[in-house]
């Protein structure tokens, strides 16, 4: 019984958030990889562009509550989440004509237009503190829990509750939805061979008729719904602020680096495991060590590694050792 105990305290507190963590990181990462793989550049606003997408999400979210439109138990995010990712794709789309084509045609090498990305990246985020304001902004409504921590000890007798929240179900759920559709157009549609032909060798998908515009058009779009609906999850999950979603470039980076820059496998379980390692390495475990030790062995401390405060240092640290040993990543994406 005590295993059980220490078993769920670990899902609850360990194993289900991160793996929600993981799905938000895996779908800002394969923004970040498809970029690198079609673009051919490291577009460092993508953390910002999550924040613009959520907030106009927000902005409809507050439009649809204040006419009493709800989705109830779900989340009326949801129903204002293709609104973000629409006005977000022209966002996208309008900046790559007016920045990044004229870059493009001048053949610019890429740390140029790393250069440039970070120029967007500063006007995004004074853009959207200008329009929705710095602080923190709660916008889940809905049920609030898949399973609550009181029914799961009426039911199993247990002493330990197991809380899952609804939009932990609902990130875990989306994601899997939004990768598979993703692999399946890059897969089995001709526009996504069509991409992927470009990502391989730009000059011989020229010369095969491919036009590059279209492409890059069409990575634009599907970066902005990427963008948007992990921002919308992570601030769904947690909470918005302007300010997390430029920190959350880091691990998002991190992710996309460690599984492979350009690999959208890679990318996936980069972003699993660098939200396992943060979590795991920032959780005190001493309620779980106090359900599996003898009583006269129970930790005093809080038996943490690292301080939750130090949560990003993980990835910068995980970062390094993948650079320094394998620079290509687990699953071997491009190099620059």
């Amino acid at each position: 019984m005590d295993f059980l105990n220490a078993f769920v305290a670990l899902a609850n507190f360990v194993l289900i958030p991160a793996t929600a963590y993981g799905a938000q990181l895996a779908l800002g990462a394969l923004g970040v990889t498809l970029i690198y793989g079609i673009l051919r550049f490291s577009n460092f606003a993508h953390g910002d562009t999550m924040a613009f997408g959520t907030m106009v999400t927000i902005l409809f979210t507050w439009w649809f509550q204040s006419m009493g439109l709800s989705l109830d138990p779900l989340p009326t995010a949801l129903a204002a989440l293709p609104f973000g990712i629409v006005v977000t794709a022209l966002l996208l789309l309008g900046t790559d004509r007016i920045v990044y084509r004229f870059y493009r045609e001048q053949k610019a090498k890429p740390v140029i237009l790393v250069i440039v990305s970070m120029g967007v990246m500063f006007i995004l985020n004074g853009l959207v503190r200008f329009i929705i304001g710095p602080d923190e902004q709660r916008f889940a409504d809905g049920e609030r829990f898949l399973i609550s921590a009181r029914d799961f000890k009426e039911i199993t007798g247990l002493e330990e509750g197991l809380a899952i929240r609804t939009t932990q179900g609902i990130t875990i759920i989306t994601a899997v939805i939004v990768v598979a559709l993703l692999f399946w157009f890059l897969k089995s549609t001709r526009t996504g061979k069509s991409m992927r032909a470009f990502s391989d060798n730009e000059d011989l998908a020229l010369l095969s008729g491919i036009n590059p515009e279209r492409v890059v058009a069409i990575t634009w779009v599907i970066v902005a719904a990427l963008a948007t609906i992990a921002g919308v999850l992570y601030g769904l999950d947690k909470s918005f602020k302007p300010f997390t979603y430029f920190q959350l470039l880091l691990p998002i980076f991190a992710a996309a680096i460690v599984g492979g820059l350009g690999s959208p496998l890679g990318a996936i379980a980069g972003g699993f495991l660098i939200a396992f390692s943060e979590v795991s390495v920032t959780y005190a475990y001493k309620k779980v060590l106090g359900y599996l030790l003898p009583e006269n062995m129970e930790p005093e401390g809080l038996v943490q590694l690292l301080s939750t405060d130090y949560k990003f240092a993980v990835s910068f640290v995980i970062l390094i050792i993948v650079l320094l040993f394998r620079p290509t990543g687990l699953f071997r994406g491009k190099t620059a």
